[in-house]
């Protein structure tokens, strides 16, 4: 079983019941999955750089990464409908609970200049979203197997009603926030 599942049952579920004084643990704020999301702009031009994000987003996941396209054609970026411009994979349970641990312990520590996440990226709805400017802070990936630097999207869905229970179950899983 994932560390960090066992710490939010024996641990994390016991604070924030009594921080967020809840009478019911089933009305403690939970996660439910993590998207991410890897944009190709190169993907106009030449189509073998979506395969090769589908291939660094399933490294990074430890799970198949799909290719995304395009819903409607853009011409001004040169964007067809149904092109295919980015890859997305949706983790859930114990892969969720791996990879947010991977997350804060290895990777975002290998950010350059790193002072923190953001903690005005709520969506008022208690989920979290933020940028990842390069692929390669993940071990996975490595720098050998790279032919561009891209960037990705992490979003975090839970089950709180708020932000600020949001920003709390997230802190308790030891989240770098921004003071």
């Amino acid at each position: 079983m994932a560390r960090l599942r066992d710490d939010y049952f024996n641990v994390i579920v016991p604070r924030l019941r009594e921080e967020l004084s809840c009478h019911n643990n089933f009305s403690i704020p939970r996660l439910i999955k993590v998207v991410l999301n890897m944009g190709v702009g190169e993907a106009t031009t030449d189509s073998k750089h979506v395969k090769m994000a589908v291939d660094e987003l399933t490294w990074i996941a430890g799970q198949k990464a799909v290719a995304t396209r395009a819903r409607k054609s853009v011409a001004t970026f040169k964007v067809r409908e149904g092109q295919q411009i980015g890859a997305v994979v949706t983790l859930r349970g114990i892969r969720m609970y791996e990879f947010i641990d991977r997350l804060i312990s290895i990777a975002l520590p290998r950010v350059r200049d790193f002072r923190g996440l953001s903690s005005h990226s709520f969506d008022g709805k208690g989920n979290y979203s933020f940028g990842i400017k390069e692929q390669i802070i993940f071990p996975e990936v490595g720098s050998k197997n790279v032919d561009v630097i891209r960037g990705l999207d992490v979003c975090v869905v839970t089950t709180a009603k708020t932000d600020e229970e949001c920003y709390s179950l997230l802190k308790a899983f030891n989240f770098p926030f921004m003071a």
